[in-house]
């Protein structure tokens, strides 16, 4: 007779991008005008990070953009006192990053710890930035970019870069140590430098997804997740004169699927549903 204890108690992670995935921002390049107003970055490099911002929310970053971005921050940050970026990363994080988390990103990672999953960060942003952030929207286990320190300062130099094929190595070990087994976990990115770890598990969602994810997405049949939901979004619609926009449910293959035809215990479809509905929903797995 098979065994399926392991099934019934090997725990279960939900993995999540942030940026464009939790939040509609690159949350590395949010920081870019605070940094300037303290004297961290001359203003021709604040002016830099707004206009790749505004190219982040619009077109994405591919592999060249990021390897661009991560050689900036590396030669920006040389010398910067931790305990600085730190403080000024507290002060602005209310008003530069909260405002643009997805109500759909908040109510799904509600949905994952109401039914017992484990739900983390992953993110190619530094810890510096990325605690913070998961720690105001209840989220307790972080993988990110590790910048080397030295005296308390930043070196230039990167210990751990949380990118590509190295989110799904971490994955990996981390699996190992806690137990969880791969095929029943959940991930979710926007982006298609993160197929290796979407690749990682079994249930891989494509959210927001640039070009490339979403080809890859449908011709392999994974659920494909549009949000919409963030204060600004609202704010941009009362100000026309309309309604706030509503989140798109879960799409594969054109197919919106009510809660009440899902299968019991599957999360897939997802985005921005009651919070009873929800807890309904986890209750069922």
């Amino acid at each position: 007779m098979e065994d399926h204890t392991d099934r019934i108690t090997s725990p279960i992670a939900a993995f999540f991008d942030l940026d464009k995935t939790v939040i509609s921002k690159s949350s590395t390049l949010a920081f870019g005008l605070p940094f300037y107003r303290h004297g961290l970055i001359s203003r021709a490099d604040a002016l830099r990070s707004v206009a790749a911002q505004m190219l982040y929310r619009t077109a994405g970053a591919g592999p060249g953009q990021m390897e661009r971005i991560r050689a900036w921050v590396c030669g920006l940050c040389r010398g910067w006192p931790v305990d600085r970026v730190n403080a000024i990363v507290a002060q602005y994080l209310d008003e530069l990053v909260l405002p643009y988390v997805y109500a759909e990103a908040r109510e799904l990672m509600a949905a994952h710890r109401a039914a017992g999953h484990d739900v983390m960060i992953v993110s190619t942003s530094g810890h510096e930035i990325v605690d913070p952030i998961a720690r105001v929207i209840g989220v307790d286990d972080v993988i990110a970019t590790r910048m080397t320190v030295a005296g308390g300062h930043y070196t230039g130099e990167i210990e751990f870069y949380a990118y590509g094929e190295g989110k799904a190595v971490r994955i990996r070990e981390l699996a190992a140590e806690r137990g969880y087994r791969l095929p029943d976990c959940f991930a979710y990115s926007d982006s298609a430098t993160d197929l290796p770890l979407l690749g990682t598990v079994g249930h891989p969602r494509a959210v927001n997804p640039d070009r490339a994810l979403r080809q890859a997405a449908m011709a392999r049949g994974w659920p494909v997740l549009e949000f919409t939901g963030t204060v600004p979004a609202a704010r941009r619609a009362r100000r026309r004169g309309g309604d706030p926009p509503r989140p798109a449910q879960g799409q594969v293959g054109g197919m919106n699927p009510p809660v009440r035809d899902m299968p019991p215990g599957d999360l897939a479809d997802i985005t921005n549903r009651s919070r009873a509905g929800l807890s309904k929903l986890a209750d069922s797995s």
